[in-house]
């Protein structure tokens, strides 16, 4: 999804919830409930393009330990990424699991180590490396195996003045049933709305992350948010009451993932 339709989509995210509609978001509000904490350990790597050939085959090395780990009820789902829209700071790859605890996460992450996954000859290629451990309580997906799916996450910062459940209204508001709306339709095989568990970066960070089948996924998603902004007029003023748009940020990647 582009920069401007991740930012519409905050934006009617928070007309819904704040601006037109406040009954129709209270009735969302009482259907969606947290889930329990999923987490998900995300591992960043910058390579040169001539390597790039070299991260796809050491991705594929891992499937197998992975695998077991999803068989044994260790992980839930797990997966890698190739960047599509390259900036100078962005990773070029990524690997990354996800579990319904932090010990399965880790555990893993061990025996990662121990096998020698994780000190592949290709990976001290990398000219920069930096690792995330996230955790989501509004997430649903497609069980299945993805190849050459899409995933887009899009970064948004609430304003420092912004009440302390803004993250939770948006939520249960607007985003999980129009992810939830997604998800039934097609449109998208998984998401996911995360904040930091081990944080790095300001707290006050969430991100929105889906995946697509295809990129005409991309499109559907496109066209249902478009929908929304033209029902809701006031959006891009509910916009800019609770979310700083100076630290918005997106990302699309292609992806291979497995969820259980």
């Amino acid at each position: 999804m582009k920069r401007f339709l991740c930012g519409s989509l905050a934006a009617v995210c928070v007309a819904a919830t704040l601006a037109g509609g406040a009954g129709t978001a209270s009735a969302q509000m009482a259907e969606v409930k947290e889930k329990p904490p999923m987490y998900s350990y995300v591992a960043n790597w910058t390579l040169p393009r001539a390597q790039w050939a070299d991260m796809e085959k050491a991705t594929g090395g891992m499937q197998k330990a992975l695998d077991r780990a999803v068989a044994s009820g260790a992980l839930v789902g797990y997966g890698s990424d190739t960047t599509l829209i390259h900036t100078a700071d962005s990773p070029t790859h990524d690997d990354w699991w996800s579990s319904m605890s932090m010990a399965g996460l880790f555990n893993v992450l061990d025996d990662m180590y121990k096998s020698g996954n994780a000190s592949l000859p290709v990976l001290s290629l990398a000219t920069k490396h930096w690792d995330g451990v996230y955790v989501s309580h509004y997430y649903n997906w497609h069980a299945g195996s993805y190849s050459g799916a899409y995933t887009h996450v899009g970064t948004y910062k609430l304003k420092a003045d912004a009440p302390d459940n803004t993250f939770d209204t948006l939520a249960k508001g607007f985003i999980v049933p129009l992810m939830e709306k997604l998800l039934a339709e097609g449109a998208v095989v998984e998401y996911e709305i995360d904040q930091e568990a081990i944080h790095t970066e300001s707290p006050d960070k969430f991100y929105i992350d889906y995946i697509t089948r295809d990129a005409a996924g991309l499109d559907k998603v496109n066209a249902v948010i478009q929908e929304m902004l033209k029902s809701n007029p006031l959006a891009g003023d509910a916009f800019s009451t609770t979310l700083d748009s100076s630290a918005h940020s997106d990302s699309l990647s292609r992806t291979s993932a497995v969820y259980k």
